[in-house]
């Protein structure tokens, strides 16, 4: 274990990390982000969704360094009396677990359409990359608006808020799984025709399995790169849909809501319910942007 762990700090990908600041301050943010969002339970310093618990006079309260702020409420509180640094670290969990979850989606179906259009090729071949160029055509929030209004006329209105999340996630992957596709495509492309497939052949192992033992492994450094920069993105997505008021429900907010609700507040006086909640989500999407940079050009020697 010992010599595992010494192998990896000594590894090209360990010193990349190690000699660029910019990377380790944006992993540090990106770790203090998601451990906030995760620990919320445990470390927000309010529930703000104990309703038992909120107090209306507490309402749109300055954060604690202003004249009449309150060190109860470090940031502030929204116009229900919330406090704004528990209703960031619980909106983050669902801005993260949605992205998170939209990634993997859009991962698993265009690494598998990517690996049978580049192996397969052929009418199929043809078929997924016209489907995706068709795609590409279109920006992906609005695909996003599409699934997700069609799921809303489609399903009855009563169950809007139970399945708004996995719509959300739905919309999001969906929009999201050209890039993928396209890039195993063309790694796929390039790893058919090498020996180590011809072997693979000759001995008759199946294609499925020739794709996903030996092609897969090969083509996974640049989906991981796509990945880590598609997280970010799907964020964002989800926050624009939520301020568009097409996301997550009122009751389980992301930071796209409350920036949405906050921005009714805002040249009222009340700053804070929407600057703070902005600035958490341009933070967590800079910082795994940054980190994207890095893993593609740590992981592509022509650009060290």
């Amino acid at each position: 274990m010992r010599a595992a762990l010494a192998r990896a700090w000594d590894s090209d990908l360990a010193y990349s990390f190690r000699r660029s600041p910019v990377t380790v301050a944006a992993a540090l943010l990106t770790l203090v982000c998601v451990g906030g969002a995760l620990g919320a339970p445990w470390l927000a310093p309010h529930n703000p969704f104990d309703l038992a618990s909120l107090n209306l006079l507490d309402a749109f309260t300055p954060p604690a360094w202003s004249a009449k702020g309150s060190a109860t409420f470090l940031l502030g509180t929204d116009e229900q009396g919330r406090d704004v640094l528990s209703t960031i670290m619980y909106g983050a969990r669902i801005s993260l677990g949605v992205g998170a979850a939209a990634v993997l989606f859009s991962m698993l179906v265009g690494v598998t359409l990517g690996l049978v259009s580049g192996y397969l090729g052929g009418r199929l071949d043809a078929f997924i990359m016209r489907v995706a160029d068709v795609q590409l055509s279109f920006p992906a929030i609005l695909i996003a608006l599409l699934i997700d209004g069609v799921a809303r006329v489609a399903l009855p209105r009563e169950a809007h808020d139970v399945i708004a999340v996995p719509v959300l996630i739905l919309a999001i992957g969906v929009s999201g799984w050209v890039q993928y596709a396209r890039t195993v495509r063309g790694s796929t492309l390039v790893e058919k025709n090498k020996e180590y497939v011809q072997a693979a052949r000759v001995i008759g192992r199946r294609p499925a399995a020739i794709m996903l033992a030996h092609v897969l492994p090969n083509v996974a450094g640049p989906v991981l790169v796509i990945a880590t920069i598609h997280i970010a993105t799907a964020i964002i997505t989800e926050a624009t849909l939520s301020f568009l008021g097409v996301g997550v429900p009122p009751t389980r907010p992301s930071l796209g809501t409350l920036i949405r609700v906050g921005n009714d507040y805002l040249f009222s006086g009340e700053w804070w319910i929407t600057v703070f909640p902005g600035l958490a989500l341009v933070t967590l999407v800079l910082s795994v942007n940054l980190l994207g940079d890095w893993l593609r050009d740590a992981l592509n020697p022509k650009l060290r």
